[in-house]
């Protein structure tokens, strides 16, 4: 297999090249964005300037480049959409029309806020935050082509996700994380995520929807995560739970309960707790540590 990750700059992308670097079905892996170790460079605000001749030889394009953060998409609407709209929908209408199959990164942030839904892949997405309507636009506009599959992440957790590193950090100088609640997600673990990826590129033309969420089977918050830590540490996280101004709610819902029809009756990923799943993200990493803190 030859494959090309876009994105090369974010901690999802450097995980899954890590990651899959060590198959021995890859003979090509590549790198493509705007890092210092890009393979090639891609700029999404000018898409245009890029040579879409070298995409003849990849089998599968993982498509993680996004300007991700909820409210600068609000801020810089724009300029965001110009990159997650736009540019990214001319780079993968170029790569399909090149024969790759693309699987793209998208988000639970399309189905929007409705109270007490939970949300699968079968049911209208209905964004309202910003970054959710840039996500739900390249997912309306490739869903119906066989070259394009859609992963909707719900919160990715690992040891260099924004919030656990936090909390690590202040595990290691023995400050007091501050976390925001109430703030809900079905998360899952990068570990799984990569999982996903790879079972796609297996079982491509036997799974025939465009769809999949990439969620785990409870909905947990960042105090649950904080205390999932501590249970790993035994206890030696310091923190104190805040309320979020109303601007927080903004751009991204307090809860968003998201479940796929797919994962686990594909055999996909192993049906575990979050507690087992999340005690295995970080048990090597707490051990590395274990002398610093």
């Amino acid at each position: 297999m030859r494959i090309a990750i876009i994105g090369s700059a974010g901690y999802i992308a450097g995980y899954l090249y890590e990651r899959l670097s060590k198959s021995k079905e890859i003979e090509t892996l590549w790198r493509i964005g705007r890092g210092e170790k890009a393979d090639f460079l891609l700029d999404l605000y000018y898409p245009e300037k890029f040579d879409y001749s070298v995409l003849k030889s990849i089998d599968y394009i993982i498509f993680t480049a996004a300007v991700s953060g909820p409210d600068r998409c609000a801020d810089e609407y724009d300029a965001c959409w110009r990159i997650n709209v736009d540019g990214t929908r001319y780079f993968i209408q170029n790569a399909v029309n090149m024969g790759c199959r693309v699987i793209f990164f998208s988000s639970d942030a399309v189905y929007g806020d409705i109270p007490g839904y939970v949300y699968s892949e079968e049911m209208e997405t209905r964004a309202k935050t910003p970054y959710g309507r840039m996500k739900k636009a390249i997912e309306d506009d490739f869903k119906m082509n066989p070259l394009f599959k859609a992963i909707r992440l719900s919160y990715v957790v690992s040891v260099k996700d924004r919030f656990v590193s936090y909390c690590l950090e202040c595990l290691k100088s023995r400050g007091e994380a501050e976390i925001f609640h109430p703030f809900y997600r079905n998360c899952i673990t990068i570990s799984d995520v990569g999982k996903i990826v790879e079972w796609l590129f297996q079982n491509w033309t036997v799974f025939p929807y465009t769809f999949l969420n990439a969620a785990g089977t409870e909905l947990v918050s960042r105090v649950r995560i904080a205390d999932e830590i501590n249970r790993i540490t035994n206890r030696r996280l310091k923190f104190k739970i805040i309320s979020p101004d109303e601007r927080f709610f903004l751009n991204r819902p307090q809860f968003t309960q998201m479940e796929s029809k797919y994962l686990y009756t594909y055999h996909i990923i192993n049906r575990q707790t979050f507690s087992q799943k999340f005690q295995n993200e970080l048990e090597g990493f707490i051990c590395r540590q274990e002398v610093r803190m």
